[in-house]
């Protein structure tokens, strides 16, 4: 009990909470830097489609399978020593990144930055639950943690976007060193640490069953979304959902598995990570094609458009920060379903999407989606973390960020599919190339090489298509929303946060 009054009362947690925000700051900017990049990087590497298209997905697979595992990995060996290692990790693979020469080893470098990148999320999650035994503490915690998620979402454009008006793409990556640095240095001074005291080993066969499932899963969801039916991705589904099948059989049989899957048995767990899970479904799709439309459709500046969605940002980090409070106040399933009532609202009225939308209502919409969104994840969060014993701390975050990547995955495949399809049938002028019709990127490139009043009327089609795809999906993502909502009010019954003090396990 001395060793708990002692770690309630440490002085440096809120300073070391600093430390795992920036982690996480870094991660969301990193994700969004990306997409900003691909047309320099193009330029430079001449990546074939398909390359380019892994270039894109690389890190998401590898950080989808290996989330799981490296969350039980530090339960293991401890959550601080495999951040401070992946977050060096991180660093290093940057600069590989930065200055890959060819299609090829820029793939591989993305990769390892997905292995690196799996170690971060869980660990600074579960770090916050072994940093903050009191819950109304707790909660302030993850909210700061979550609006930084958020907050690095939003800036991940602005950022990216001053870096490439001034400097070649591989600035983009190289942005991560100083970070990660200050992470490292700070981090092995403030940061205590934690590990399941009676962790049994790191079963290997369960590792290799985790990632070959959810690779085989995620790759299978994209390509169907991107080609349409094809065996490659049939064969990588049936693959994936052996792999899975396997381990959970093999964690129902281990005396101490890599997953604890009587995690599940809590109803509140198990609610918070399918609404997080759907919530993410519905949200991703609309977002990822929502910046596309501020560029392309509105043709806004990459700044501009990362401007343009700053509300969601704000919206987030004001909500992430009174969730704990609201949902004490109120209730979790209150707070919850009314967050992704309110998300579901704003995404009904993106439905009226044209290509001459005023931002007044863009700007309007995106607060909401994020203050609902602020409110919801947190409070889930705090769910999530409250619902273990904090020894698998690590282990219930890798789900909880799990269930993002599989949402997010699964949203951008079915969403983006809607968007592409619609897209793809817009009637341009005579003779409009094939090209014209694969993406609205693809419509512009072609335009330019064409005399100015067919570019213009090509371009009006393509972008009064894209609009009308994009509309649909808003939506699709409202349905969804709004059914989640409905589900997490009867699924999130009696569930409540805790008020004490202390440490509930």
């Amino acid at each position: 009990m001395k060793q708990q009054a002692d770690v309630v009362t440490r002085p440096g947690r809120w300073l070391a909470l600093g430390v795992l925000v920036l982690a996480v700051l870094l991660i969301a900017v990193d994700a969004t830097v990306l997409g900003l990049a691909t047309p320099f990087l193009s330029e430079d590497l001449k990546p074939s489609g398909t390359q380019l298209l892994w270039i894109g997905d690389a890190y998401s697979f590898v950080l989808a399978g290996l989330l799981v595992s490296m969350g039980s990995l530090g339960d293991r060996i401890g959550r601080k020593r495999i951040l401070l290692i992946g977050a060096t990790a991180f660093g290093a693979v940057s600069v590989l990144n930065a200055y890959a020469h060819t299609a090829e080893l820029m793939i591989v470098a993305r990769a390892l930055l997905g292995v690196a990148g799996a170690t971060l999320m869980p660990a600074t999650l579960a770090l916050i639950r072994n940093l903050f035994h009191d819950p109304r503490e707790r909660s302030v915690a993850i909210g700061i943690w979550g609006a930084a998620a958020s907050a690095g979402m939003a800036i991940g454009p602005i950022v990216g976007g001053v870096l490439l008006e001034n400097f070649w793409w591989g600035s983009v990556f190289l942005i991560n060193l100083p970070v990660m640095a200050v992470l490292v240095v700070v981090g092995a001074k403030l940061l205590p640490e934690s590990r399941n005291p009676e962790p049994g080993p790191w079963d290997l066969v369960s590792v290799v069953l985790s990632m070959v499932g959810m690779i085989g899963v995620v790759y299978a969801i994209k390509e169907f979304a991107a080609h349409g039916f094809a065996w490659p991705p049939v064969v990588a589904a049936l693959v994936g959902a052996l792999a899975l099948y396997g381990f959970v059989r093999r964690q129902r049989r281990l005396p101490i598995p890599l997953l604890d899957l009587r995690l599940f048995r809590s109803r509140g767990f198990s609610s918070a990570v399918l609404a997080d899970l759907l919530t993410i479904l519905g949200l991703s799709g609309l977002i990822f094609f929502l910046s596309q439309y501020l560029q392309l459709v509105q043709e806004r500046r990459p700044i501009e458009a990362g401007l343009a969605e700053l509300p969601a940002a704000i919206g987030a980090i004001v909500a992430g920060l009174l969730a704990g409070q609201v949902a004490r106040r109120f209730s979790v399933r209150a707070v919850v379903a009314g967050g992704l009532a309110a998300i579901g609202l704003a995404l009904a009225a993106l439905t009226t999407i044209s290509q001459d939308t005023g931002y007044p209502l863009l700007g309007a919409a995106l607060l909401v989606v994020g203050a609902g969104a602020g409110f919801s994840f947190t409070v889930t969060a705090d769910v999530i973390l409250a619902a273990v014993p904090k020894e698998e701390a690590g282990a219930a975050s890798a789900v909880s960020e799990t269930a993002y990547e599989l949402g997010a995955a699964l949203g951008i495949a079915l969403l983006g599919s809607i968007v592409t399809g619609v897209y793809r049938d817009f009637t341009g002028p005579a003779g409009t190339p094939d090209a014209a019709h694969e993406s609205l990127g693809g419509a512009v490139e072609v335009a330019a090489q064409l005399p100015p009043e067919t570019a213009a009327a090509l371009l009006d089609a393509a972008r009064e298509s894209f609009a009308d795809g994009v509309s649909i999906a808003a939506g699709g993502g409202a349905a969804v929303l709004l059914a989640t909502a409905i589900a997490a009010w009867f699924l999130l019954r009696g569930q409540q946060l805790s008020t004490a003090g202390g440490d509930e396990h």
